[in-house]
């Protein structure tokens, strides 16, 4: 369905775009202008797009009509000539007056920042929830922006004689059909949330522990994910690579299965479309056994980043808000490390000692066994030494116990009324041992 048929074109890969960064004064930003210029730019590239020309712009107060000023327009409609470009990305919101406005005055197509991402989403989600998500963030976005310019509406005039303006009752239709779209969308998305309950409920009855990998998009999350598991999950220097969360199993020292969980990545400034349709997705870190916060040490914004996760788990109700304290053992593990001067790598040890933190790099697998380590230490670290006295004709726990735990001794318990019994001596985890406790 096709809600805009002056601009009706999808952004298509290989046109040549003009990148804006509204510097607003009163605003305060997490990022300077200069990188939020430069994420706004990794967002036009993941989407294919070839960057003509990029440029921030101060802007001492918003025009309600356009965003910019007037002799602002005036250069970017000379920018977009100059460097042929066929697209305007401004890394902001626009309302829609303002997005119909700048096309008028451009004669180009806009998009903002949430337009952008929804692009993005939309090309590289896979599964069929991820589908269904980005459709109903896109619908969500679209309805609002129903006062673009549409020829086809001219056909049609609502109301009575002079009352009503033209396309009014043909709007009203597209609103309609957009509402009854996006109701059956959220019943799909309703019955693929309880499928993915009872999926997690059923992986919680399992003996194996979760590890979430988590961190700002294009932190390395995903090429860590392949090199912990020999997997091919798609990891390249771009923005948003992943969006559909992938599991894996692998195995750690001393811990016989582990659960990889890869996550999309978190950004500023997420559209608000996107916060509730992705928070299913999210849903998987608030079951983890432990957090793993991939960090890009070698980007120079990753103390913001930081910050922005830590915003959106303390959103889930992972991280306290005003204490920073976590319900889940968070490990920092500190990426790229091999793209930082001899200098800064030095001064990252120094700050990484007694930090909850492990130092690699993803990329060539320096420091994945110090990682290996680290976690299987967090995942054993509360287990403790149980004797239990079993029936040797419970056979289903005896192997349970040898196949989930760390079975220290197994000899004969003795004998009564009901048969021959075996003490084991077993190390289990909180976990293990309320799992063991279910088993009937």
């Amino acid at each position: 369905m096709s809600f805009d048929s002056e601009f009706q074109d999808e952004v298509t890969r290989g046109a040549r775009a003009v990148v804006l960064c509204p510097d607003i004064r009163s605003i305060r930003y997490d990022l300077d202008s200069a990188e939020r210029l430069a994420e706004a730019e990794g967002l036009a590239l993941a989407i294919g797009v070839v960057i003509a020309h990029a440029a921030v712009l101060p802007v001492r107060q918003m025009q309600p009509n356009t965003l910019f000023g007037s002799g602002q327009v005036e250069n970017i409609a000379i920018w977009c000539e100059q460097h042929q470009a066929e697209l305007v990305i401004v890394d902001g919101a626009l309302t829609p007056i303002q997005q119909r406005n700048l096309e008028d005055r451009l004669k180009r197509k806009v998009i903002d920042r949430t337009g952008l991402i929804l692009e993005i989403f939309g090309e590289r989600a896979a599964t069929a929830e991820g589908r269904l998500q980005v459709e109903l963030a896109h619908l969500d976005y679209q309805q609002s922006r129903l006062v673009r310019s549409w020829t086809h509406l001219e056909r049609q005039r609502g109301g009575f004689g002079f009352l009503g303006g033209p396309g009014e009752t043909q709007i009203e239709a597209d609103r309609r059909m957009i509402r009854q779209r996006m109701g059956k969308l959220r019943r799909d998305l309703e019955q693929v949330k309880k499928t993915r309950t009872l999926h997690r409920d059923r992986r919680g009855r399992a003996p194996w522990p979760v590890v979430a990998l988590v961190g700002y998009t294009n932190a390395g999350k995903s090429t860590l994910f392949n090199r912990l598991t020999g997997a091919e999950v798609m990891a390249e220097d771009l923005l948003f690579a992943t969006l559909d969360p992938t599991m894996r199993a692998i195995g750690l020292p001393g811990v016989e299965k582990v659960i990889l969980s890869d996550t999309v990545g978190f950004i500023s400034d997420l559209p608000t479309q996107l916060v509730a349709a992705f928070r299913a997705t999210l849903e998987e870190v608030t079951a983890a056994d432990v957090i793993c916060h991939v960090r890009d040490m070698a980007n120079p914004s990753h103390a913001a980043q930081k910050k922005q996760v830590l915003d959106v788990l303390a959103d889930l109700g992972v991280v306290d808000g005003e204490t920073g304290t976590s319900s889940i053992p968070i490990l920092e593990v500190w990426n790229k490390c091999d793209l930082l001067a001899a200098d800064d790598l030095a001064e990252l040890r120094e700050a990484a000692t007694g930090q909850p933190a492990v130092m690699l790099s993803a990329a060539t697998g320096e420091g994945i066994d110090l990682l290996e380590a680290e976690l299987a230490r967090l995942l054993t670290g509360e287990a403790r030494e149980v004797s239990l006295l079993l029936p040797v004709s419970d056979g289903r726990r005896l192997a349970w116990l040898h196949a989930h735990g760390e079975v220290i001794s197994d000899e004969d318990g003795g004998a009564s009324e009901e048969g021959p019994f075996r003490r084991i001596t077993v190390r289990l985890n909180p976990k293990e041992l309320g799992q063991f406790a279910s088993i009937s």
